[in-house]
């Protein structure tokens, strides 16, 4: 193993664990094992598990934020920028399941306190600014950006949880992705504005 491979053969390692024990179930002493090195070069990359915890849930943002630049279209109107925002954001989710479930555990957890505000700001920068022009636009209701953008998400990891849970066809799968965005873009938006 190279020395540039150690930090993301750790990373790799810390995030299947992580998924099948939990934070405080997967110590430090069995990520480095799994991952093949020793507990001091795991502390080398990584000064602390909270560290660690917060690199892995920045890199999988920012390999999700890479991905939602490449795919959704900026093209087409704001219910159309939803659209796809929506649908590839699910589309990540359901190819990176141990990654989408890794953020959903991180957010429920006190390790989202210690990422930097600018972080945050800068992670969930292309939702908060179609949140924006949507709402400069006065395409949905007048409420703050972030409640919005919140219970969007929500239906996003609703759905994500619903679909990993059943056994459902890939037409069946699409159908039902376009059905829930439906809901949430009329559960969103300025009725006033179709």
């Amino acid at each position: 193993m190279s020395k540039l491979d150690k930090p993301e053969k750790i990373l790799a390692t810390a995030l299947k664990l992580f998924v099948a024990y939990g934070f405080h179930g997967t110590p430090t002493s069995k990520i480095a094992s799994e991952a093949g090195v020793s507990n001091g070069t795991l502390f080398h990359y990584f000064k602390t598990k909270d560290e660690l915890v917060v690199s892995l849930y920045t890199a999988i943002k920012e390999e999700l934020n890479q991905y939602l630049a490449e795919k959704a279209n900026e093209t087409g109107d704001v219910k159309e920028k939803f659209r796809n925002l929506f649908r590839y954001s699910l589309a990540w989710a359901l190819e990176n399941r141990d990654a989408f479930y890794f953020i959903q555990q991180f957010h429920f957890s006190p390790h989202l306190g210690l990422v930097p505000d600018e972080e945050i700001r800068k992670q969930s920068e292309k939702h908060r600014n179609l949140f924006q022009e949507a709402r400069d636009a006065k395409a949905l209701k007048p409420l703050p950006p972030d409640l919005l953008m919140m219970l969007s998400m929500n239906q996003i990891n609703g759905l994500f949880q619903y679909l990993t849970a059943q056994t459902v066809s890939a037409e069946n799968q699409q159908q039902q992705i376009n059905d829930v965005f439906e809901l949430t873009w009329t559960m969103i938006v300025n009725p006033e504005k179709p």
